[in-house]
């Protein structure tokens, strides 16, 4: 097994364009060809978790924090990130971050969060807005009914109409187009000089970006008019509420704050939480927000959405007050607490998916700070 191999699967549960703009996600370190029959998963690839690593003799580590984040200008040994990198790539470990696209894809980690909290509904906060590549664009055109079926097969012969697995997928309308045509003009239907009235049928297809050129080419070809109407729109992205970032849970039966703070906690496997209390706020609670590590960027989307509690690793202290004051409680975990424990979940699926190879979860991967 290579390193392809459990990135073909890793991409397949969590796909990368799910990821946040800002983030650095995919194989940081390594070759996709390099053997990889031994993993090992962790939250932050630290000096101590690579150490493991080699100990252990895996020959990739998944780590969900990017071991490369911000650019890099130079690989010596001057700082202790630049060390990990060098140290990782001169022990032959491949290193990959999905970071961000678990967080938002459908059964990642927010996902594995919200089912802690009890049943009920789940969306995404701020849904992703996605969009299929052979669907980009549709393409329209307004023919006789007797060239309608020789221009769509033209076209799907380019790579239009494809949705998903469906091939020639079309959409015609039947109606009245007119033209006048100039002396110079030469119209395969009627004469030039007079205003004419023809029966067409109006036919679209969606089409890819990459393969408008040929289509307007094969549509063109195809067409029995000296100038074929063309209509070239841009599809927009569709939101899809399985996946994106956050989550708002929607209780079927309202909570005390005590009752979900032990949730949190059994679910997280801690001992202590951080909670600021809404202003105004009841006894219960049944809408909730939340985000995997630093969530504060979610905090007006969740209060919008009529959240009542926000439960997030760490968010700024003023952050935190602007909550309270527009009625919402605030309780935080731990950045790395609410990311850590998705791991052994990774680790199952990986093993269902890979068969042979050797899937172990970091011992020295731990959550920096600790309550005294």
């Amino acid at each position: 097994m290579n390193v392809r191999d459990v990135m073909n699967v890793l991409e397949a549960i969590a796909p990368l364009h799910y990821a946040e703009e800002w983030d650095n996600v995919g194989l940081l370190i390594g070759s996709t060809d390099w053997t990889a029959d031994a993993i090992m998963l962790t939250i932050d690839l630290t000096e101590e978790v690579l150490h493991e690593a080699i100990e252990a003799k895996a020959q990739m580590v998944v780590a969900y924090h990017p071991a490369i984040f911000t650019p890099l200008k130079r690989v010596t040994e001057a700082t202790v990130r630049e060390q990990t990198v060098l140290h990782a790539a001169r022990a032959g470990i491949a290193v990959y971050s999905p970071h961000t696209a678990l967080d938002a894809a459908p059964n990642g980690v927010n996902d594995w969060l919200a089912r802690g909290l009890g049943d009920g509904d789940v969306r995404a906060l701020e849904a992703y807005r996605a969009l299929p590549q052979s669907e980009e664009c549709k393409i329209v055109t307004f023919c006789p009914a007797e060239a309608v079926d020789a221009i769509r097969n033209g076209l799907g012969t380019v790579g239009a109409g494809r949705i998903g697995d469906y091939q020639l997928c079309s959409f015609e309308l039947r109606g009245q187009g007119t033209f006048f045509g100039g002396d110079s003009t030469n119209p395969a239907v009627g004469a030039k000089g007079t205003l004419e009235r023809v029966d067409e049928v109006r036919l679209e297809m969606v089409c890819s970006q990459s393969a408008l050129g040929l289509a307007v080419i094969a549509l063109r070809e195809f067409h029995p008019y000296e100038e074929p109407p063309i209509e070239i729109y841009q599809q927009q992205p569709r939101p899809d509420r399985t996946s994106g970032a956050g989550r708002r849970v929607t209780l079927d039966q309202k909570a005390s704050l005590e009752e979900i703070v032990n949730r949190i906690k059994t679910r997280l496997g801690v001992e202590r939480l951080r909670v600021a209390t809404g202003r105004g706020r009841g006894k219960t609670y049944q809408t909730i927000g939340l985000c995997a590590g630093a969530g504060g960027s979610l905090l007006d989307e969740a209060v919008n959405q009529g959240c009542e509690l926000f439960f997030t690793g760490e968010m700024r202290h003023h952050d935190v007050l602007r909550a309270q004051a527009r009625g919402c409680t605030v309780v935080l975990a731990g950045h790395t607490n609410t990311e850590r424990g998705y791991l052994k979940v990774l680790q199952e699926t990986l093993k269902a998916q890979l068969g042979s190879a050797t899937i172990r979860v970091s011992e020295c991967d731990e959550e920096p700070l600790r309550p005294m």
